[in-house]
């Protein structure tokens, strides 16, 4: 996820927290009609997140669908990510 060059995308909904340096929260079940505002590019290097890995891999599947070719997934979501000992960012963007 720390990749320079990889688009970090939040796609959990409702709003749960968020992890610093996300680039884009897109909803899973609205990738479609959110396009516009993912990357033109289809071998821009995601790396996709929810709360607990269940939306991201609905996700996983359907930019895969769309024609990405380098998605990944933070395995166990944002609720690994604080078991880990990292924080996450309560507040919702604006």
């Amino acid at each position: 996820m720390a990749e320079p060059d990889r688009v970090t995308i939040n796609v959990h909904l409702p709003f749960a927290g968020e992890i610093s340096a996300t680039d884009r929260m897109v909803p899973y079940d609205q990738i479609g009609e959110e396009a516009n505002v993912l990357p033109a590019d289809l071998n821009t290097p995601l790396a996709i997140y929810c709360r607990t890995g269940r939306m991201s891999a609905i996700a996983g599947r359907t930019f895969t669908g769309l024609g990405y070719t380098n998605v990944v997934e933070l395995e166990g979501g944002m609720d690994a990510w604080v078991n880990s000992g990292r924080p996450l960012l309560t507040t919702p963007p604006e």
